[in-house]
């Protein structure tokens, strides 16, 4: 059995486009937990099992391309599927005064901490996985109604390519498999997670 070790491209690059046009395209799919994994075993939509076993800390990409062969016109390659996430665009907070700033975050802070749901802060983009229906996420954010903060949900292949691998794993890395909750700060942090 063959083990992939390595990523060889991507077919969504212009130069795999060409090079694959006319393959026949295999596909693994992996879900967000398996994706934040380096070694694993997973199906591919053919009912193959193949391992993947690249380096630590690879960070996988939808199209990723672990097997061509020109000769076969064969390519397999490594699909994600993610969550979509939340985006919320806190921009408009730059002109406002520093105590403005603080109340809004705070505010936005505890909406998001009252739910237990994790982020990650890029710039002035907050970044939060969906982990319960679209629905109660945008009622949370409705009911809170926050000043000028705006948001709007994402595809999760959108947002990766903007991650770096620890808060890939921090929007994807535990949402389908239990609830992580953090509370203090510093050392008298204390998390709960369930499994």
């Amino acid at each position: 059995m063959q083990i992939f070790t390595e990523i060889l491209g991507n077919i969504h690059s212009p130069e795999w486009e060409k090079k694959i046009d006319g393959f026949h395209v295999e596909s693994i799919i992996l879900d967000q937990w398996t994706a934040q994994k380096s070694r694993f075993l997973a199906k591919s939509d053919h009912g193959n099992e193949y391992p993947v076993a690249l380096k630590r800390q690879s960070q996988i990409v939808d199209g990723d391309v672990v097997y061509y062969n020109p000769d076969e016109k064969k390519v397999i390659v490594l699909r994600l599927s993610l969550n979509p996430v939340l985006e919320i665009d806190l921009s408009k907070l730059e002109g406002k005064t520093p105590e403005e700033i603080i109340r809004i975050s705070v505010e936005l802070g505890h909406a998001i901490g009252n739910q237990h749901w994790p982020a990650v802060v890029k710039g002035t983009k907050v970044y939060v996985p969906l982990t319960v229906d679209r629905k109660v996420m945008l009622s949370v954010m409705e009911t809170h109604n926050i000043d000028d903060i705006e948001y709007t949900f994402h595809e999760g292949t959108e947002v990766i390519p903007y991650m770096a691998p620890h808060e890939i794993r921090r929007l994807f890395g535990g949402a389908s498999h239990g609830n992580h909750h953090i509370h203090g700060d510093g050392e008298h942090a204390h998390a709960h997670i369930a499994y």
